[in-house]
């Protein structure tokens, strides 16, 4: 009795300084609050958390950029691999060491697989049947995860090997024609190859028009994407509160994101499918599943679950793609040990008359190891996706509640020194012998039964657009007013995906490749 009357004199407190029109959200949070703690208290200790807000929980503690290492630093505090947070009354659990995310994630994928439905970006937004948000107790995630893999498996990406070489010429040439756009061209190389391979869609240019409905995807993506999510997501009735009320802004937010979600799903689909009804199309993803041996048409529901799959290709490969090749270019910057190292070993083995194949990267072990100290220095999903818990479990002597949201922090396990000693020093050298450090591509990737389907095809990528580079490039710091070579910068972006913020640099060909006029000419 004295714990709800304590409660009851905090929300008066609150409501003292409170405009009006927030008065209903605090009434609301308020109850959610009082019977979280009345009814879900658990028997064993939940893991350790910052001092937490009868009401709103650790809202205030969420850091708003990196909070990937805010959560690691929470660990090492409270000396435990697991933390946790509560939003209202949406409870998420930090595991910040490998041991623990492939204890619960792997070994437990039976109950650790589900994913958390939030109202904001699942029915707001209208993601709901997004492939990677969907939860695996639906009936269509087993469709899904088969559709993918019938697309991303390795003998399958064998197929799409003339269309990657292909996009390598067309991004070396770019490098050489204007080196200063790199960024643009390493997002056009990425879109082309996925929207080649999705939907058999041609890209023409830097400014193609799909590639930008992409980007723009991603940036609205990382702009409502939030650690601790949206209020509505802890208190579902507020979707019902109209668009035009006092402090519905969040509504508005949605249906202007749901607009544009609306578009990059059904837009390219429709094109594919109306160059398929004309006979004049190019072998793809969507046409493989669109049509039957059979002639027979596909019903709605069975052309829904292929627009969905093929959208997932291009959300889930370009821009984790594009992140990774412009930490290649920032760290070929910054050391130039490495990148010298790396393009002898080229030399060597390739030799300096045709650029790099798939079947090189068997004997090109330095250049293997510069890929996964690309994926460990600076993760692309750092936080992973989020995963959800469908029934209590015990870990550690912790109480992990059901439904509570599980979040890998990959980019902890990335920089945890026990597993890779100075974590902060960029050096492929650890996964050479005699070091021999654990693969990264364990963690990148994801975890359990929902692993990234598109890993190899990814590998694959980055292996041909970082060797053909090194063959033909050199990367250098820039230069200032001075004319003297100064360090770029060094920050990341917060979201699903963490990108290098723009930085500059030299891109300029080797004296040594004779390979650039050709590619140029070709």
């Amino acid at each position: 009795m004295v714990h709800i009357t304590s409660v009851l004199c905090r929300f008066v407190d609150l409501t003292r300084n409170v405009a009006a029109e927030n008065i209903l959200w605090i009434i609301l949070a308020a109850s959610v609050g009082t019977i979280y703690f009345l009814r879900f208290s658990p028997k064993l200790p939940l893991p350790p958390s910052p001092p937490t807000n009868v009401l709103s929980g650790n809202v205030r503690q969420l850091p708003q950029t990196e909070p990937w290492k805010a959560f690691g630093e929470w660990s090492k505090l409270y000396g435990s691999p697991l933390v946790s947070f509560r939003v209202y009354n949406r409870r998420t659990v930090v595991l910040n060491t490998y041991k623990a995310a492939a204890d619960l994630l792997d070994v437990r994928s039976s109950i650790y697989s589900d994913r958390p439905f939030t109202w904001f970006y699942g029915e707001l937004v209208g993601r709901k049947m997004n492939v990677f948000q969907m939860s695996s107790q639906n009936p269509r995630f087993k469709v899904y995860r088969r559709t993918l893999n019938s697309g991303l498996n390795p003998r399958a990406v064998q197929g799409y090997r003339d269309l990657q070489v292909q996009e390598v010429h067309v991004l070396l040439r770019g490098l050489a024609t204007s080196p200063e756009d790199f960024l643009a061209h390493l997002r056009r190389n990425a879109g082309a190859v996925v929207l080649k391979l999705a939907y058999g869609w041609n890209v023409e240019g830097n400014d193609d028009y799909f590639v930008s409905l992409m980007e723009e995807a991603f940036q609205i993506s990382a702009q409502i994407v939030k650690p601790g999510g949206w209020l509505v997501d802890a208190i579902p009735i507020l979707r019902f509160v109209p668009s035009w009320f006092p402090g519905a802004r969040f509504k508005r937010q949605a249906a202007e994101a749901r607009e544009h979600f609306s578009k990059i799903d059904t837009v390219p689909h429709m094109w594919a499918k109306n160059q398929i009804e004309s006979g004049h199309y190019t072998e793809s993803f969507t046409s493989q599943h669109l049509k039957r041996e059979d002639g027979r048409p596909l019903t709605s529901d069975e052309d829904d679950i292929v627009k969905w799959c093929t959208a997932a290709l291009y959300a889930g490969g370009a821009d984790t793609t594009v992140a990774a090749m412009t930490t290649f270019i920032l760290r070929m910057a910054l050391h130039p040990h490495v990148q010298q190292r790396a393009q002898k070993e080229v030399d060597d083995i390739i030799g300096k008359d045709r650029l790099p194949e798939p079947a090189d990267e068997k004997r090109l072990p330095y250049v293997t190891a510069l890929i996964k100290e690309i994926l460990r220095i600076s993760p692309v999903a750092p936080l992973g996706l989020t995963h959800r818990v469908t029934q209590d479990d015990e870990y550690l002597g912790y109480c992990i509640p059901k439904g509570a949201s599980i979040v890998p922090n990959i980019w902890a396990i990335m920089h945890n020194p026990e597993l890779y000693p100075d974590p902060m020093v960029f050096s492929p050298d650890r996964f050479m012998e005699p070091l021999n450090q654990m693969d990264p591509r364990k963690v990148a990737f994801g975890f359990g039964r929902r692993v990234c389907p598109g890993a190899y095809f990814a590998e694959t990528a980055m292996f041909l657009n970082i060797c053909s580079i090194l063959s033909v490039f050199t990367i250098l710091k820039p230069l200032n007013e001075n004319g003297k070579e100064v360090d770029p910068l060094v920050e990341y972006t917060t979201g699903i995906t963490s990108h290098a913020k723009p930085f500059h640099c030299r891109i300029v060909p080797r004296a040594a490749s004779p390979l650039l006029s050709h590619v140029i000419n070709s």
